[in-house]
């Protein structure tokens, strides 16, 4: 549940220059209440409060736009295919941005790795991060995505087509290939995820 503090008057002006309808707060503490893509956003004195399923979209829109992100990504599969789940983490010099984990139903492992890229570029490309350095132990992503492996199983070139379009939305990007370790985080929300914690 993210917690942002801002001015909860220009966050109001954000969103609706995005086209967010605002409503009253509920109780004489809330200043107002929007809802967004499957989220509630709660301002008080200082500070939004952003619940729900899907909070990113929502938080993205309010917080300052711009600068850089790294992100991390993983997928998880049982079975292969099986039961699958996704992980990411947003950071930026201040910290971790955002981070989360979600089941996507069944596929092999290399469509989960596809997916939690898909994940990881939307939740940057929602927080309106200019460049993004893309980290991941998925040697298999890295190489497709950059061209040096072709992407012979139409399923995987279907994601990859798609990863390249959100990549258009940021004024430059990288991705680089790490080991598993420097990954942890991402792959324990997957895992996590699949889990159902």
């Amino acid at each position: 549940m993210p917690v942002i503090e801002c001015d909860p008057e220009r966050a109001r002006e954000r969103l609706e220059a995005a086209g967010v309808a605002i409503e009253s707060g509920n109780t004489d503490h809330e200043r107002w209440r929007a809802h967004h893509g499957g989220a509630t956003a709660v301002a008080y004195d200082g500070k939004i409060v952003v619940q729900g399923d899907d909070p990113e979209r929502l938080a993205g829109l309010l917080r300052d736009h711009g600068g850089r992100a790294h992100a991390y990504f993983d997928g998880a599969s049982r079975g292969n295919p099986g039961p699958a789940a996704v992980g990411w983490v947003l950071l930026t010099g201040e910290g971790i941005v955002s981070e989360g984990g979600e089941r996507i139903g069944r596929a092999t492992n290399n469509r989960a790795e596809y997916e939690g890229l898909i994940k990881a570029l939307e939740v940057a490309a929602d927080y309106g991060f200019e460049e993004v350095r893309i980290r991941s132990d998925s040697e298999l992503v890295v190489k497709q995505l950059r061209g040096e492996w072709d992407t012979n199983d139409p399923d995987l070139r279907e994601r990859r087509v798609r990863a390249r379009e959100l990549l258009t939305q940021f004024d430059s990007w990288s991705i680089e290939h790490v080991p598993r370790e420097l990954n942890e985080r991402a792959d324990g929300l997957a895992n996590e995820a699949l889990d159902g914690e």
